[in-house]
């Protein structure tokens, strides 16, 4: 049995949903314990079936028992220990996915896990659904919000503009918005939890590590890895990396971690 699953939506859902993940020990007999996840800069959305999970973040302790859960953007690692005869389903949302729902205020919410209601939902789902109906649930709703919402709102904009490049400054992006900063941040925070600044950091973060599990390290120093990714120098990197880690680039140990398959 697979511990760890990805599973991709259709290319109009990917808008908003980056992809789903699994964690399965479903038919397993004993602890899965000390597992790792880091931050990725999306909101995730947990289906636990079975015993539960326990996730340590930098802010708490949650026992996760069976149900659905709400799970904030995450500014640390985070620990997990599954349960035998558990399984977690796992929604990654974009940073900018509930920004479609203006209802919401998340400008407090980070590093925290929040059980809801499937009647909370603007979706239909079960506890028990399986990987391909959650899919096509997923599929036709995104789809249709997609169709309905053909004009990026500023959150995704923002989003869309450091995604391309991870230097801009937030003076450039409200030129190009016609937007003032002071508005755009007050937006970006209550949409994400993030500053705009934050949500720079974690997916450089990110995008590094991505780059030291996926190239050899023996033809790719640190220094490069460091300066590709826009940091001033290796210093500066393993500093960064330590902030989120709390260990350094050569003491990283990818067997520890839940990490993006290469697609």
């Amino acid at each position: 049995m697979q511990l760890y699953s990805e599973h991709y939506v259709s290319q109009k859902t990917e808008r908003f949903i980056n992809k789903i993940w699994c964690l399965d020990n479903s038919i397993g007999e004993s602890l899965i314990e000390n597992k790792l996840v880091l931050p990725n800069g999306c909101f995730n959305l947990a289906i636990v079936t079975g015993n539960g999970i326990e996730v340590h973040t930098s802010k708490n302790k949650y026992e996760m028992n069976e149900g659905i859960y709400f799970c904030s953007q995450m500014t640390n690692k985070v620990l997990v220990n599954i349960q035998p005869k558990t399984k977690v389903t796992i929604m990654q949302l974009h940073a900018w996915t509930l920004s479609m729902f203006p209802k919401y205020d998340l400008g407090n919410f980070t590093d925290s896990i929040l059980k809801i209601d499937a009647s909370e939902l603007p979706f239909k789902i079960e506890i028990n659904i399986d990987i391909e109906t959650l899919l096509e649930t997923i599929n036709l709703y995104f789809e249709e919000l997609s169709n309905a919402n053909p004009n990026k709102n500023s959150i995704e904009k923002i989003a869309d503009f450091i995604k391309s490049n991870e230097d801009i400054s937030v003076s450039e992006i409200s030129l190009t918005l016609k937007s003032s900063q002071r508005l755009l941040q007050i937006k970006f925070k209550a949409a994400t939890g993030l500053t705009i600044k934050k949500y720079i950091q974690i997916l450089k973060f990110r995008k590094s590590v991505d780059q030291m599990v996926n190239a050899d390290l023996e033809k790719m120093s640190l220094t490069e890895i460091a300066l590709y990714n826009k940091y001033f120098d290796q210093s500066h990197f393993i500093k960064k990396f330590k902030d989120v880690t709390k260990t350094t680039p050569k003491m990283f140990d990818p067997d520890s971690y839940f990490l993006s398959q290469k697609r």
